[in-house]
């Protein structure tokens, strides 16, 4: 099967079922995992004011976007010759119906498949129907286990550190600085899982703009900045255009000195290393119970 793949996250997943041999295609963004290189690029960036946003930390438009601001190769794309194309039809990138326009007068029929979770298990799901249009069920069903088994380990051990005395940490996780992002989706399920709780962010629910007056309020002892789009550097940096509230200083988080900056690739991409970032913040909520889980160099101190 030709596979083209116009999202991050199931290029992961393709890749994690053992597919990776059969993708034709992928999206800009895809980089991940390193087979991946050399395959052709289907869509390309294009210049608004949401990527401006999207650059610093947020988004002018969809707050759960993988791609930003981009369109269709259609040269690419055709010449593909793709059997299956995997999309969402939220965000800033390519629709159903607008492959379904470009591939007008093609000779070929590509399956077009939509994938849009915004649980843990709706996840699991998207493994699960990757898994049957490509024939490789049971691959998915392996790997499905294999991360239950890794977030159940992890939940187990949360278990003991609570009986021991370990309290669930008050945190907030922004996915945007520009404008601020409180997280959304599985976000907040990925805090509870590592032993957290999520003040601002709802589960199940899509990521939505606060502010620094709503931080304030519920007033975390841990502050968390994981902007969708950004690397951990791109992070770091794009913080130095923020302007901090006058209080800044005054929330129990900035005194307790637990700020961090995150990895977004293990929270905002939907693909099996969400399972990665529940190990990451169980590492940092209880770095005494939970002794080096988190991917190598995928979170850094605020304050160092």
């Amino acid at each position: 099967m030709r596979i083209v793949s116009l999202l991050p996250s199931a290029t992961e997943i393709v890749c994690a079922l053992g597919l990776h041999e059969q993708l034709v295609g992928v999206s800009h963004r895809c980089d991940f995992p390193p087979e991946i290189e050399g395959v052709a690029v289907v869509t390309r960036p294009i210049s608004t004011s949401g990527e401006i946003g999207a650059a610093s930390g947020g988004s002018a438009g969809t707050l759960d976007d993988e791609l930003g601001p981009c369109e269709l190769d259609r040269v690419a794309l055709l010449a593909a010759r793709p059997d299956l194309i995997l999309v969402r039809d939220t965000g800033f990138g390519p629709t159903s119906r607008q492959l379904e326009a470009v591939l007008v007068g093609a000779d070929f029929t590509p399956g077009i498949v939509v994938l849009d979770p915004i649980t843990l298990e709706g996840i699991f799901n998207t493994v699960s129907t990757l898994g049957a249009m490509t024939e490789a069920e049971d691959d998915a069903i392996e790997l499905i286990g294999d991360l239950r088994e890794d977030i159940g380990e992890i939940e187990q051990q949360v278990v003991v550190r609570q009986d021991l005395g370990t309290r669930p940490m008050r945190v907030v996780v922004l996915e945007g600085f520009s404008p601020l992002v409180a997280s959304g989706r599985w976000i907040p399920e990925q805090v509870r899982r590592a032993g957290g709780w999520e003040l601002l962010g709802r589960e199940g629910e899509p990521a939505s703009m606060t502010t620094w007056e709503a931080i304030r309020e519920v007033d975390p002892e841990m502050l968390m900045f994981a902007p969708a789009g950004l690397t951990l550097s791109q992070t770091k940096e794009a913080w130095r255009d923020v302007e901090r509230p006058d209080f800044w200083e005054d929330l129990e988080a900035v005194r307790r000195g637990q700020v961090f900056f995150l990895e977004s690739v293990y929270f905002c991409r939907p693909g099996p290393r969400v399972v990665d970032g529940v190990a990451m913040l169980a590492e940092i909520f209880d770095p005494d119970g939970f002794i080096d889980t988190s991917p190598p160099n995928s979170w850094t101190p605020f304050f160092e």
